[in-house]
């Protein structure tokens, strides 16, 4: 008889921010790619943690309500998607502070993550501080990742792999994906549900976005779905972290 396979948990997340920072500050992403992604979530009866920016709720609270009101995790991306690493302490504290007080009137909070998956580690304090319980502000895939344990009160749980590596082509895309260990934690943004193939953005801002990244996507989580995986939010996977530490 056969050993069963290991179980494979899957967290999709949403970095729910303006379009392509810091090279384009509209907001096609949240107006026009988020309400496809919800759709999409939707049909495939899947939990997803939506990390957001507090400009994102001040701009757009219609689009955080419809987040909520589909059943996702809403979860906290900072205020503005300035990079935590050139802020000063006192900066990094009211960016998590305000972000974290204009979020909390949507629902609850527990999740963050630092734009461009950098945030340094004497900042943890700052989270804990706010009642935050998990932290993904790191990456697998960047080679400077620092190798820190979870704290006392902090659960981290780092990206799998880079948003844009789930545009490639199928063959690349399933080959990369098919190795990563559980829990795998993908994450995308709303502006690549948004065509700007034609546009002058960086290369990785725009190849493959709109219907092709929609498509993708699909794809991207019919994959997993083969694999017998079963996608959970980051919350779940805090929770479980913490069961096994007990």
């Amino acid at each position: 008889m056969s050993a069963a396979l290991p179980r494979l948990r899957v967290a999709l997340t949403v970095d729910m921010e303006p379009d392509c920072p810091p090279f384009l500050w509209t907001w096609r992403g949240v107006t026009e790619g988020a309400p496809r992604l919800i759709d999409l979530f939707a049909r495939e009866a899947i939990p997803v943690t939506w990390f957001t920016t507090g400009e994102t709720a001040r701009l757009h609270p219609s689009a955080v309500t419809a987040v909520v009101d589909a059943g996702h995790e809403l979860a906290c991306h900072g205020v503005s998607h300035q990079r935590f690493d050139w802020m000063s302490k006192d900066s990094a504290r009211w960016e998590i502070q305000e972000s974290t007080r204009r979020l909390r009137d949507f629902g609850e909070i527990t999740s963050f993550r630092a734009p461009y998956l950098r945030f340094p580690g004497h900042y943890l304090d700052l989270l804990e501080a706010e009642g935050f319980s998990l932290d993904s502000s790191q990456a697998r895939y960047k080679k400077d990742v620092p190798g820190e344990e979870n704290g006392p009160g902090l659960v981290r749980i780092p990206a799998s792999i880079t948003s844009s590596a789930l545009r490639i082509p199928r063959l690349a895309r399933e080959f990369f994906l098919g190795r990563l260990p559980d829990p795998v934690v993908l994450f995308i943004h709303p502006w690549e549900f948004v065509d700007f193939r034609r546009s002058n953005l960086r290369y990785d801002c725009r190849f493959r976005t709109g219907q092709p990244a929609l498509d993708a996507l699909a794809s991207v989580i019919g994959f997993f779905k083969g694999r017998g995986a079963t996608f959970v939010t980051m919350r779940t996977l805090d929770a479980e972290a913490r069961g096994r530490a007990a």
